[in-house]
């Protein structure tokens, strides 16, 4: 049966015909960010070179048997000594995607973080898809988890979006539950490093609001494993409380009515947002990892595309 079934969504989960039609968005995001094989050893982006299988690593002094087709003319005319360019093999750089779907992401003021996550994983995954890497991540619900190995094949993102579209029609059905989160922030970070291979792409799709310290020494861990970007969503209620006035809020488990006009509440809520981002931000300066806000007011290619997209003519339409 295909992937692709009659698609009845409420207006408060994610949307899978949606999700499908953003791959032809992401084919528009030719600034992926890639890893070296050797992360270790050298960090940041360099270019792929296609041809050979094989990347660009040093040049060094010619020695006998080196092949005469890697000569670099241009340090050989330059020194006036032969020298030749080293190639190492081309790894593969699987595109990992990992996707906060617990309670708390079942919020926002226009459009749920949990949606709008959807969105940017499905779209993430279709780029890795579109630059030919293999395309796979983990989606973490209130109990449960679901992993789609990374593979180049649209089968596997539409799996992958599948879940997406399952768990976030979960986290619906789970509003009038009394249940807890299994997984805090740490623990989601902990279980991924597990399917993390070496040389990876690895986005954390999330608004982080339980991030401590225990997340930071899981964060470096996968920062050593490959190209570490956070993607983090979060709705402009966090930036500022709407004007003074009882409403009613919820969690995605208990609900209760909020009020407003309490000026240390308005201060306070604001506070713990700026402090998140704050951390965030000296998290990804540390770690020399992406961050990507995105806000759910914003369309999710419109931030992928400042953040990757590639240099588009004028007379073309966004």
């Amino acid at each position: 049966m295909s992937l692709i079934n009659q698609d009845q969504t409420h207006p408060a989960t994610a949307n899978l015909k949606d999700m499908v039609r953003l791959r032809y968005g992401a084919r528009d995001l030719t600034g992926f960010p890639k890893v070296q094989a050797r992360q270790m050893l050298a960090g940041g982006h360099k270019s792929r070179f296609r041809g050979r299988g094989m990347d660009f690593d040093q040049v060094r002094i010619y020695q006998p048997g080196d092949d005469v087709r890697s000569i670099d003319w241009r340090v050989t005319a330059r020194t006036q000594t032969p020298h030749t360019k080293i190639f190492s093999e081309e790894r593969e750089r699987p595109i990992l995607v990992i996707t906060d779907l617990r309670s708390p992401m079942f919020f926002g003021s226009k459009r749920l973080k949990s949606v709008v996550a959807c969105e940017v994983s499905a779209a993430l995954a279709w780029a890795g898809l579109s630059a030919n890497d293999r395309s796979g991540g983990i989606i973490f619900g209130q109990q449960h988890q679901m992993d789609v190995k990374p593979r180049r094949s649209h089968h596997a993102v539409l799996q992958f979006i599948h879940g997406l579209k399952d768990y976030s029609t979960k986290l619906l059905n789970l509003q009038d539950q009394q249940s807890t989160d299994r997984y805090s922030m740490a623990e989601i970070l902990d279980e991924a490093r597990h399917f993390v291979s070496p040389g990876s792409t690895i986005f954390i799709v999330s608004d982080f609001h339980d991030i401590n310290d225990a997340c930071e020494q899981h964060l470096f861990t996968l920062a050593r494993q490959g190209n570490l970007n956070l993607c983090h969503v979060f709705d402009n209620i966090e930036l500022h409380l709407p004007p003074p006035s009882l409403y009613a809020v919820s969690d995605g488990t208990q609900h209760t009515l909020l009020d407003t006009s309490n000026a240390k509440l308005r201060e306070r809520f604001k506070q713990a947002f700026e402090d998140r981002t704050l951390r965030l931000r000296k998290i990804s300066e540390k770690l020399s990892a992406g961050l990507l806000p995105f806000n759910t007011d914003d369309t999710v290619m419109s931030t992928l595309r400042r953040a990757y997209g590639k240099k588009r003519n004028s007379r073309r339409g966004n």
